[in-house]
């Protein structure tokens, strides 16, 4: 399986030296990393090219690595039900440089380029109504990059009185805590109680 997966990496960086920065084989998986300008070009290669024939756009998701210059990763997964094979695309970007839409080679990607709009802040140039679609509308950040505060910046409520949905601070009802593993009180034994019968009878 690998040898067929080194072929096939090695025909796609042949066909396409300019568009492709490096191909590797991580898990038995294929991930060709491309710059982020050629991503229509080379889906619509890999979707039309018969030793190819990736037909299937399965997911686009998006990667956060903050310590980075170009900290977000696109991830697109690629299914050849032809050849049995699956691809992964990846490109690399910033919070302000857009990435080009997709939506035009997969129609699936409408909606999984939104959630990655969503979720990272990663900007789609061409997507034909790129808007939140797991969060609310008026959700402030983006809840899946690692900066994100890990309490949100407000909390939603039923509020009974005003027979609406209201926004608030959050509030914790408890300060954070640290726990101690190693205390007979919080972490988990190593010997459980009852044990210490069982080691008599051996």
């Amino acid at each position: 399986m690998d040898l067929a997966l080194q072929d096939l990496g090695d025909y796609v960086a042949g066909t396409l030296p300019e568009e492709v920065i490096k191909t590797e084989i991580v898990v038995d998986e294929l991930i060709v990393t491309i710059r982020r300008d050629a991503v229509v070009k080379v889906l619509s290669f890999l979707r039309d090219d018969i030793n190819c024939q990736f037909k299937e756009l399965m997911d686009v998701c998006g990667v956060d690595y903050p310590e980075r210059e170009m900290r977000f990763e696109v991830v697109y997964n690629l299914l050849s039900l032809t050849h049995n094979n699956r691809i992964r695309i990846k490109v690399s970007t910033d919070a302000d440089t857009p990435v080009p839409s997709v939506t035009g080679v997969f129609s699936s990607a409408n909606w999984l380029e939104r959630e990655t709009w969503d979720l990272y802040g990663v900007f789609f140039s061409g997507h034909p109504d790129l808007r939140r679609i797991l969060t609310d509308y008026g959700f402030e950040g983006h809840p899946l990059r690692k900066d994100f505060p890990l309490t949100g910046y407000v909390e939603v409520r039923y509020d009974d009185e005003q027979k609406r949905v209201v926004y608030e601070p959050v509030k914790l009802t408890q300060e954070l805590r640290t726990f101690d593993f190693l205390s007979p009180w919080e972490g988990v034994q190593a010997v459980l109680p009852g044990d210490e019968k069982a080691e008599g009878d051996t």
